[in-house]
């Protein structure tokens, strides 16, 4: 864990030329950009998807002989001159490893786009796994698993938020925790976070998503904290818990925003069962599911100064997930 500097200039024609010219079927679509699917060069890798790259020459290869990679076109909206953007992604994304961020391989520039290429993730997003049916594999993801997944994200959060790096996401959503085939969450879209240090918030226009942005980012004031990461993270966890989006204009009137209907439940002991996903079968300790609530309360909490730091809330759900496998 720590400081990784070996980012890889990529041709634009390369990553045309993996990804089959971007061409439909793309991964995933998270809030900042499209990403597609295509392969870099790494014989430890077996053949999986289409694409390929050569690792070496950077150059489109032969199907067959290398490891999958995401590249992802970043939306231009709110980015500084290109000089400045290349020196964030060299800075707050290439200079950091660790095992619950989506590795950063190398970027692009060609005219006005902006790609970065990022390990593959194979299982996709978690949004995928709470809110689509249409996998061949078992849709339904267990409460330790589920919790290994808070886990792994809150890890991620924790780490860009330690004294070494001290960076805010300011993106962390279902649709950026990607899952791997161990059920390993990684987040991504880390790019996006700056440095507090620098103060690099004065010339960028900063746009938080709907139902993940914390209270202190609608009242104008415009300074966000690490805190603001920990109450999208709440929202995040409140997910996992109930199997339902952050809003979903589908649901009655008094249910489309998920924080505001579930609160009262959580704050009542009692009525917790009312914000568990019923798909669970009940399969779950309800002092755990208790504990999660709790969990998720403090992190919501509507002012920024009440809420835990992630190290506080990692140690929670490590706590869970000890009791899930317990309880198995």
């Amino acid at each position: 864990m720590g400081r990784s500097f070996n980012l890889k200039s990529f041709r634009f024609t390369t990553l045309k030329d993996a990804t089959r010219n971007f061409r439909p079927g793309r991964i995933d679509e998270s809030s900042c950009g499209m990403v597609f699917k295509g392969w870099i060069d790494d014989s430890s890798c077996g053949m999986m998807f289409k694409g390929w790259i050569d690792e070496q020459t950077l150059t489109a290869s032969k199907p067959g002989m290398g490891i999958p990679i995401a590249v992802k076109f970043v939306n231009q909206e709110g980015f500084q001159h290109y000089k400045k953007w290349l020196e964030k992604v060299h800075y707050s994304i290439g200079n950091l490893s660790h095992p619950n961020l989506v590795r950063l391989l190398g970027y692009c520039l060609h005219d006005d786009l902006r790609l970065l290429v990022y390990e593959f993730m194979p299982l996709r997003s978690l949004n995928k796994y709470l809110f689509e049916r249409c996998w061949d594999y078992d849709y339904q993801i267990s409460w330790g698993i589920r919790m290994k997944i808070a886990l792994g994200a809150a890890k991620a959060l924790a780490f860009l938020h330690s004294a070494d790096i001290i960076g805010i996401h300011w993106g962390c959503q279902n649709s950026n925790i990607l899952v791997d085939s161990n059920y390993n969450a990684k987040l991504m879209d880390f790019g996006l976070a700056w440095d507090v240090r620098t103060g690099d918030m004065s010339n960028r226009v900063i746009s938080g998503t709907y139902g993940y942005a914390c209270p202190e980012y609608y009242v104008g004031t415009g300074m966000l904290t690490a805190k603001s990461d920990v109450y999208s993270f709440g929202v995040v966890l409140l997910e996992i818990l109930s199997g339902r989006r952050a809003i979903d204009v589908n649901m009655p009137c008094n249910q489309q925003n998920l924080v505001e209907w579930a609160m009262p439940y959580l704050r009542n002991k009692r009525r917790i069962f009312r914000v568990v996903d019923s798909r669970l079968d009940c399969q779950y300790s309800l002092g755990s599911a208790q504990k999660a609530a709790h969990l998720a309360v403090q992190c919501l909490a509507n002012e920024a100064k009440l809420r835990p730091n992630m190290d506080v809330v990692v140690t929670a759900l490590e706590q869970l997930q000890e009791e899930s496998h317990m309880n198995t």
